[in-house]
């Protein structure tokens, strides 16, 4: 019985694992940015109560940017700083987007919930709100939070998460990532970068990591702290290297 049961098991997080390949983009260098200029101060941070959210917060007042915090609850968000402006509003809601939107330089997101047990389209409509909201405004670069294995990554959370934690616990949330990223591959209105860290710990920031189109392990995966995920993804802010494209970040 268990040994059926363990086969149904492989097919199905085989066939699952196979349509995020088939279903989810090819990642494409795109052309010579066009709407890069100067230093690009004014960040708004979609997520900013979440775990790399935070840490994106307290990381960019640290470099001197001016931030707004776009949260559904402010009293979570606990910090105060005089260059930091707090919205209220939902991705789901395209005039609070709209709101938050005026006079920024770029956008950084790490949305995410905590609906993982159906289907939603939280993070991929969301994220096309985001980026209706930024061509309306004229905003000009887009860096959003993803994860391993997904699209050409498929396999390189590790074994464990491949073929267990995935398909069993998070099968609706990286569909919907898959739709978000797809939605992100063909904007042509912003300059973007899809950064998709390894698994994400609270672990102190060390400022060194690994990055790029391989990283990643089909045995056992890897991992690396949500403060150095932010650190990566502030530096796509100024850093043209990524544009287009969608690396991968681990220790």
């Amino acid at each position: 019985m268990w040994k059926i049961i363990l086969v149904l098991w492989l097919i199905y997080a085989l066939t699952w694992n196979y349509f995020l390949i088939r279903k989810a983009p090819r990642t494409k260098k795109a052309g010579r940015p066009t709407r890069g200029w100067g230093n690009r101060t004014r960040v708004l941070i979609i997520g900013a109560t979440g775990g790399t959210g935070r840490k994106l917060v307290e990381q960019a007042l640290e470099q001197g940017h001016k931030v707004t915090a776009f949260v559904r609850k402010p009293a979570k968000l606990k910090i105060e700083h005089e260059n930091l402006r707090v919205v209220q509003g939902n991705v789901m809601d395209l005039p609070s987007l709209e709101k938050a939107m005026e006079g920024q330089s770029v956008v950084v997101s790490a949305l995410g919930h905590k609906r993982l047990l159906w289907p939603t389209k939280i993070l991929s409509r969301g994220t096309e709100n985001i980026m209706r909201a930024m061509k309306n405004n004229r905003v000009p670069r887009f860096i959003c939070e993803s994860s391993l294995g997904v699209g050409d990554t498929v396999g390189r959370g590790g074994l464990p998460a491949t073929l267990l934690f995935f398909p069993l616990v998070l099968p609706f949330y990286f569909w919907d990532r898959v739709r978000m990223e797809e939605s992100i591959v063909n904007n042509t209105d912003v300059d973007w970068v899809i950064v998709r860290p390894g698994r994400l710990t609270n672990g102190p920031l060390r400022g060194k990591y690994r990055h790029g189109f391989k990283i990643g392990n089909y045995i056992w995966g890897g991992k690396i702290a949500r403060a150095d995920v932010a650190d990566f993804m502030l530096a796509q802010v100024s850093d043209d290297t990524y544009i287009g494209t969608a690396p991968g970040v681990n220790y």
